[in-house]
């Protein structure tokens, strides 16, 4: 600056001076390295605003994953304590010599690895019950389900009084224990004093003694005392399903039939996959229904199942090596048949 003029002059370097803003002189000093060509200089660094709660950022999320399992914790424990540890003695009394004389303390238990399984397998009575299972299962799940699906559509096309009638009639039936029921199963088979024989005019007809009616009768009372967990979770399913879809197809022509395959069903796909695995677990375990209703197994084993069989060589046959070892293959069975059921459903796409 030329202190006589007042104007802008030239600095030593050659460069001309800062111009002094409105209101303020100009300064005279040189300019930074960063002024002369490299853009303005750097301002001073935004700082991050620290996390909440004083703590980092990782800390925080590492507190807050371990919460849900703290609420989990006390279901955790019980489930442990009813579950766990019972299928961990089951597992580890199958790979024993447990026989009457070790459970009352006369001799020690002898390890036998996986000989158990080895007598198991080579037992042709273990596979014509393990078919038979099997067979009955499938039977009594999917005329659970029909049966049960069926009631449901019924009680959306009802009115008030009906459906509270058969709610009450079918809860009724779910509520009742499997030994009662059997037993009135039993009595209404009877043949002597059973009211179904002389209404379809069959007279002394034993229906225990063949094993493919004694199948049938127990199929019967599984369905009766199964249906109404099935009729009651799909209905609450309808229910939920939008009345303009319904509506729409109708309108469209289309039967009740193809309104459940092509509609509900898909809709319904989630709840039908519970319904189905537990009707599925409760069927392929089948144990009072059979033993009350057949006396043990029916005439010389022709309507044992694996629990049943499995009673039978822990209690009767005081096997009770080879009796935990059948009930770990039935558990295994379900669990496989409950993991490929779910992974089917997964390539197809659907949420579980």
């Amino acid at each position: 600056m030329d202190h006589r003029t007042g104007t802008a002059g030239a600095d030593p370097a050659g460069a001309p001076a800062v111009a002094a803003p409105a209101g303020g002189p100009a300064t005279g000093l040189p300019r930074s390295p960063a002024a002369r060509g490299k853009g303005p200089a750097p301002g001073p660094r935004a700082r991050r605003p620290a996390p909440r709660g004083g703590g980092a950022g990782r800390t925080g999320r590492t507190s807050g994953g371990w919460t849900p399992w703290l609420y989990l914790a006390p279901a955790l424990v019980v489930l442990g304590g009813l579950l766990v540890y019972p299928i961990y003695q089951l597992g580890l009394i199958s790979l024993f010599r447990y026989t009457q004389a070790q459970v009352s303390g006369g001799e020690p238990a002898t390890f036998e690895g996986f000989g158990n399984y080895a007598r198991l397998f080579q037992d042709p009575e273990f596979w014509q019950v393990l078919l038979a299972t099997v067979l009955f299962a499938a039977a009594c799940v999917v005329s659970t389900l029909a049966a049960g699906c069926a009631l449901a559509v019924l009680l959306t096309r009802v009115r008030a009084v009906p459906r509270l009638a058969l709610m009450l009639a079918a809860l009724g039936a779910w509520a009742t224990p499997a030994v009662t029921g059997s037993t009135v199963w039993l009595f209404l088979f009877d043949p002597d004093f059973g009211p179904v024989n002389r209404i379809l005019g069959l007279g002394d007809h034993a229906w225990t003694y063949g094993r493919i009616s004694a199948f049938f009768l127990v199929l019967l009372e599984v369905v009766w005392c199964s249906f109404p967990f099935v009729m009651v979770t799909v209905y609450s399913g309808i229910r939920a399903v939008p009345a303009e879809v319904l509506e729409a197809a109708a309108l469209d022509g289309a039967s009740q039939w193809r309104i459940w395959r092509s509609v509900l069903a898909p809709m319904l796909r989630p709840i039908l996959v519970v319904v189905t695995i537990q009707s599925v677990i409760w069927d392929f375990k089948v144990f009072t229904q059979i033993y009350v209703m057949t006396n043990g197994g029916g005439i010389a084993g022709q309507n044992l199942v694996l629990n049943v069989y499995a009673y039978q060589q822990a209690f009767a046959s005081s096997q009770h090596g080879l009796g935990s070892a059948i009930g770990v293959v039935t558990l295994l069975i379900l669990l496989a048949v409950t993991l490929v059921y779910l992974r089917l459903l997964r390539r197809q796409g659907e949420e579980l």
